[in-house]
């Protein structure tokens, strides 16, 4: 918030900047050029308000006294007191005014009037006229300039206000939200922002608290029910264990002095670790059932909704780890899926491809059998041994080419079980330098 207050100050201190430099050129100009360039537009004015005056004369010269009589000219008197001319029509005079943007007036020039404005007196036809004009090109031109720049700047500033109360400062007071979901704090429910600019953004995150909220009471669940599962075991283990170990002792002391009995000794030995067997067998099917969400959602979904999303990232990923990626041409069909599930088991054997390949090439190819979709995804650089095709997809399982290389074992697997969880099946073919697995996906 304070950078971005500081960057406000400095765009506003810009334009101030801009402003004052603006108005120091336009000032500067004026005082450069003198008076008498900036009185340059009114006097072209008045020279060609003369004119028009001068043509309306000549035209009006051989009917002088008819027009001053009927117009109500004024004489103007010479000095020997004789009738020399008589000045123009006021009416005219005023239409000749109003043809120029700086003449204010053209009259006839009086000595006794008092006139405040600025004004010229030039002779037209022998008749002296007060020109009243006003100055200001420049002027005109800086006031303008001087809005625009007001308004700009109010502009700027509510532009800028408006960003940090309606945009940052919301976003500020969501700064703590991924902290708090970090630390685990996931019972505050979040408050949405009148503004809409992050209603979207608040509700996925809010989605995201209550699907950690909810992770967090199955997985306590979870756990209390595998602890009661594991105490209950550990306790019926017991029984068998004491019995092996009273025949272990009986059998050490040679307490049973018959063959039979000793064979029987034996048998139930066997017996009681068969039991033991079971016990732990089921302890870890607890501890494997339900250690992954890999619940799904059949829909319909095209096929292109899933390979674009997926071959768009990873043409990006692989470009710049200079690995060759192409992908088959295909028809585009209706899938019987949960698309995000299958989009999930995809990018689990494109991850797997670029861990595990030499990073020449991977390639995507689709094909038709049985009313399914087979999408196969091949890496080159697979030094994996043929009987190695059936563990593969258990969990936990790591290949003999996974040796310096981090991973968990469980990316094929949770592959293979999103597939048949979706009515589909997921296999994988070990050849010469290729590494292929194919997921089958059914068809709509």
């Amino acid at each position: 918030m304070n950078k971005f207050r500081r960057v406000m100050i400095l765009i506003l201190l810009s334009e101030l900047l801009l402003f004052f430099g603006a108005n120091f050129y336009v000032g500067y100009g004026d005082s450069k050029s003198g008076k008498n360039a900036g009185d340059g537009a009114y006097r072209v004015e008045i020279q060609r308000a003369q004119k028009d005056m001068e043509v309306f004369a000549a035209e009006t010269t051989d009917q002088e006294s008819d027009v001053s009589k009927s117009t109500g000219g004024t004489p103007v008197l010479s000095e020997g007191g004789d009738t020399r001319i008589t000045a123009l029509p006021q009416e005219r005079l005023d239409e000749i005014a109003g043809d120029y943007s700086l003449i204010l007036g053209i009259r006839p020039f009086d000595v006794e009037e008092l006139v405040n404005e600025e004004y010229r007196v030039e002779e037209v036809g022998g008749v002296l006229y007060r020109f009243v004009y006003r100055t200001g090109g420049n002027n005109s031109v800086a006031k303008s300039m001087n809005v625009v720049f007001a308004m700009v700047f109010l502009l700027t500033m509510l532009v800028l206000v408006y960003i940090q109360r309606k945009i940052l400062a919301p976003f500020n007071r969501m700064t703590g939200v991924t902290e708090d979901l970090a630390r685990g704090n996931l019972a505050m429910p979040l408050s949405q922002e009148k503004s809409g600019y992050f209603k979207s953004f608040l509700w996925s995150i809010d989605m995201l608290r209550e699907k950690l909220t909810d992770d967090r009471t199955r997985e306590m669940a979870l756990q209390k029910e595998k602890k009661t599962i594991v105490l209950s075991l550990a306790h019926d283990i017991k029984t068998p264990l004491s019995a092996i170990d009273l025949y272990v002792k009986a059998l050490s002391e040679n307490l049973y002095d018959t063959g039979e009995k000793k064979e029987a000794a034996l048998k139930g030995i066997e017996k009681n670790a068969d039991e033991i067997k079971k016990y732990v067998n089921e302890i870890v099917t607890a501890s494997r059932e339900d250690f992954l969400d890999l619940s799904v959602k059949i829909g319909e979904i095209y096929l292109s909704e899933v390979l674009k999303p997926v071959t768009k990232y990873y043409a990006d990923k692989l470009n710049l780890l200079s690995i060759n990626f192409s992908i088959d041409v295909y028809q585009d069909v209706l899938l019987s899926c949960d698309g995000s599930r299958l989009m999930e088991a995809m990018q689990n054997c494109m991850e797997n491809a670029i861990k595990y390949g030499d990073g020449r090439e991977i390639l995507i190819g689709i094909e038709e059998e049985e009313n399914c979709k087979l999408i196969t995804i091949e890496n080159s650089g697979c030094n994996l041994s043929a009987e190695e095709e059936d563990s593969i997809f258990d969990s936990f399982y790591r290949g003999s080419n996974s040796q310096g290389i981090q991973g968990s074992g469980l990316g094929l697997y949770i592959c293979r079980e999103l597939l048949r969880a979706m009515g589909g099946e997921a296999y994988a073919r070990i050849g010469e330098d290729l590494f292929r697995v194919t997921l089958v996906v059914p068809m709509v």
